[in-house]
């Protein structure tokens, strides 16, 4: 079994690593910590929950360990570093993760983005930082009204490429690398990397080396699947009877458009759980304060739309609702990429509707999965403990990790099902 001490990293990360709770690198980390640590370029595709954050953090904080300093001078605090995330979430949220990693030397981080008033992260800047996390909108601001400067700039981080893609940032991207120095370490994150994305890549990366956590346009093994064929007008009922058999679980339940998931998180309301919406008219302030909410356990049930869910990292989510299909058979893969993380075991269940057929067709091609629709009407009148039994994947293609049939419940998830109250 590879430790993280066996990845040569120094004692500062080590303790840091440990007081987390963490005893071994996953996979990607395994590959990604020894590259980077050896100044290569890196363009590594993993899957949301794999760890990939910790895979090029932990790495990019031994680099900077040798310019630590408890000086108050801020020129002895340049950015050196410069991460890109498609989000303000998940920025906030990588920054956390460089702030506890980094909690045994002192280096400065800060995230920038929308959405906040510019003038707090203006002083963030001036007081020196030698770690920036940025969305490509607001680190342009600043480029902007001069108010970062990197000129001295010697690793470039892009995470959740194929996200920035999907979002317009490529024009901004293609900007800030102008403006950074060409003596410089480049590293790209994505959990899936198209022929436009490996373009862009040819055109920051030198040499890079190329690796692969999971095989591309795969769902994690991790993750039981289960899709249930259902009436537009029954979701919200099946939804909660569902979410009832979990018995303490939180889960995120996705919705295609922000005004279903208002209406959902009412309806539910009313149904006594505690659930709230994340969608993009709700305001920074309120998206944040909704996240703090849903980690402590004071939401249950988080309804959320694709791009306010961009980029959360909720560790030990055990459940995810798609109550709409996506339109897009990737956003199926991000998705359910919320739950099953870093080798724990999580559900994944899908609601259909007669027109989403195709939908499920163009997931099964991406995914090379088959999935048995079941009735979600039957549900509705079975006996609560015959509820979730068997995933509707056909786990028997591709991973010996899961293995069912339709008549027995899964052979190697039995303490899911019991966390889930459905060993019946």
């Amino acid at each position: 079994m590879t430790t993280f001490h066996d990845l040569g990293l120094i004692e500062p990360l080590l303790k840091a690593v440990e007081e987390m709770g963490y005893l071994e690198p996953t996979a990607i980390q395994n590959m990604a910590i020894p590259a980077i640590l050896s100044g290569q370029d890196v363009q590594a595709m993993a899957q949301t929950g794999t760890g990939k954050t910790a895979g090029f953090t932990l790495p990019l904080l031994q680099q900077l360990a040798p310019f630590a300093n408890t000086s108050m001078s801020p020129a002895k605090h340049p950015v050196r570093a410069l991460v890109l995330a498609p989000t303000r979430e998940l920025a906030i949220q990588v920054e956390e993760s460089v702030k506890n990693y980094s909690k045994h030397l002192s280096l400065k981080s800060c995230a920038i983005y929308g959405g906040v008033n510019i003038q707090e992260q203006i002083k963030l800047l001036q007081s020196g930082v030698e770690i920036v996390i940025a969305t490509p909108g607001r680190l342009m601001d600043h480029v902007s009204q001069k108010t970062i400067q990197l000129s001295q700039v010697s690793h470039f981080i892009l995470d959740e490429a194929d996200r920035m893609l999907d979002m317009g940032f490529i024009p901004d991207i293609k900007k800030i690398v102008a403006l950074l120095p060409l003596q410089r370490q480049n590293l790209m994150f994505s959990a899936t990397f198209s022929d436009e994305i490996n373009r862009l890549a040819k055109g920051i990366l030198n040499h890079a080396v190329q690796l692969q956590s999971a095989q591309r346009n795969t769902t994690a093994a991790s993750v039981v699947e289960s899709f249930y064929l259902i009436n537009e007008h029954r979701k919200k009922e099946l939804l909660v009877e569902l979410f009832l058999q979990s018995k303490g679980t939180q889960a995120i339940v996705f919705t295609n458009t922000k005004i279903d998931a208002s209406k959902i998180s009412q309806s539910i309301l009313r149904e006594g759980i505690k659930c709230d919406a994340l969608h993009g008219d709700r305001s920074q302030r309120e998206r944040i304060d909704i996240l703090d909410k849903f980690k402590t356990g004071q939401i249950d049930l988080l309804i959320a739309t694709d791009v306010a869910a961009r980029g959360l990292d909720i560790e030990a989510l055990p459940l995810v609702f798609n109550y709409d299909l996506p339109s897009v058979a990737e956003d199926y893969i991000h998705r359910i990429g919320r739950t099953g993380r870093a080798g724990s075991l999580g559900q994944a269940i899908s609601f259909v509707t007669e027109s989403d057929r195709r939908l499920v067709s163009a997931i099964e091609k991406l995914t090379t999965n088959h999935y048995e629709l079941k009735s979600g009407e039957a549900i509705l009148h079975k006996p609560s403990q015959e509820v979730i039994e068997t995933p509707s994947r056909n786990l028997s293609q591709k991973s010996s990790y899961l293995t069912a049939s339709i008549d027995k419940k899964p052979r190697e998830i039995p303490a899911l099902l019991k966390n889930f109250n459905l060993e019946g």
